[in-house]
């Protein structure tokens, strides 16, 4: 029998993203971190909200579910800046929502990117931008997550959906767009239709994801569902495609927008998250999605 957990889709969350705790961290904010210590420790057994992240960290996990024998395992670990005598209430409420989370790195205040790479993530999500730019560096696919209530429950189907440039792709597109507008980013991917665009921050979670996705049927019954929401437009598409089909990468969909705004869109596909480095696509995505801004490349510096 195949060895499921040889390997498996890893993700790195952080707490702020997995339960909502804006009232405490307002504390903290306001009062220190003894102020805070305290009124974790005083409210340890009061259960945590779901946070942004609650949904798609749920639906992971359910893939381990009666999955093929040959599906890799999908795996949820906790990355925090609380301690572990604070973070309690944090696994007293994961234990509670029946989250089959095991594995957690509790920093006390330090920055706690050091220890994704160890645990062999995929993935990173955080509301602390400086810790996703940090993994972002060292080559692990990161996005910053704004905290929220957990947006409302649509369909058991994990759905999710990707900017291309300089998320799945390199920025190589978006720099020559930048220096010489439209038309010149248009000629030139014209010029360079044949040749395969250069891996972006998101390759190695997309290569994780497609392996998780090819273990199970496909169709409408499939239990993931991917989407590229770009705006790129004809006749930018076909090198997007001939990279893809380089790559032996299946997406679902793929929605050429030509610069519309992308929340309509995202919110049609049902995404349970999306994934962008433009803060202006992940301001119209937020009205809709839960959107992580991923800080690379161009539009970025």
């Amino acid at each position: 029998m195949p060895d499921r957990d040889a390997d498996p889709l890893i993700v790195a969350i952080s707490s702020r993203t997995l339960f909502d705790m804006e009232d405490s961290h307002a504390l903290f904010e306001r009062e220190g971190i003894d102020a805070y210590a305290d009124f974790q420790r005083s409210h340890e057994d009061d259960l945590l909200e779901p946070g942004i992240a609650f949904p798609l960290v749920r639906k992971l996990l359910a893939l381990n579910e009666g999955a093929p024998p040959d599906a890799p395992r999908v795996e949820v670990i906790l990355i925090s800046r609380n301690s572990a005598d604070t973070g309690l209430r944090i696994f007293n409420s994961i234990a509670h929502h029946g989250l089959a989370i095991k594995r957690a790195a509790f920093s006390n205040g330090a920055a706690p990117y050091p220890y994704i790479r160890p645990f062999g993530a995929d993935l990173f999500l955080s509301t602390h931008a400086e810790d996703v730019r940090n993994a972002l560096a060292a080559g692990i696919a990161a996005a910053t997550l704004l905290p929220a209530k957990a947006p409302q429950h649509r369909h058991d189907q994990l759905r999710i959906a990707f900017d291309g440039d300089a998320v799945i792709f390199g920025d190589e597109g978006e720099r020559v767009s930048r220096e010489g507008g439209l038309a010149a980013f248009a000629a030139h991917e014209r010029e360079h239709a044949g040749e395969p665009l250069s891996g972006g921050p998101f390759r190695g979670f997309l290569d994780a994801l497609h392996r998780l996705q090819a273990a199970f049927p496909t169709g409408q019954d499939a239990p993931i569902r991917t989407a590229l929401v770009t705006a790129r437009s004809v006749p930018a598409h076909e090198r997007v495609i001939r990279t893809l089909r380089e790559w032996g990468i299946r997406l679902d969909e793929a929605l050429f927008l030509g610069g519309r705004a992308k929340g309509p869109f995202l919110e049609a596909f049902g995404a349970d998250i999306f994934f962008d480095d433009s803060e202006h696509n992940i301001v119209s995505a937020r009205d809709h999605v839960a959107a992580g801004h991923v800080p690379h490349g161009v539009a970025n510096r």
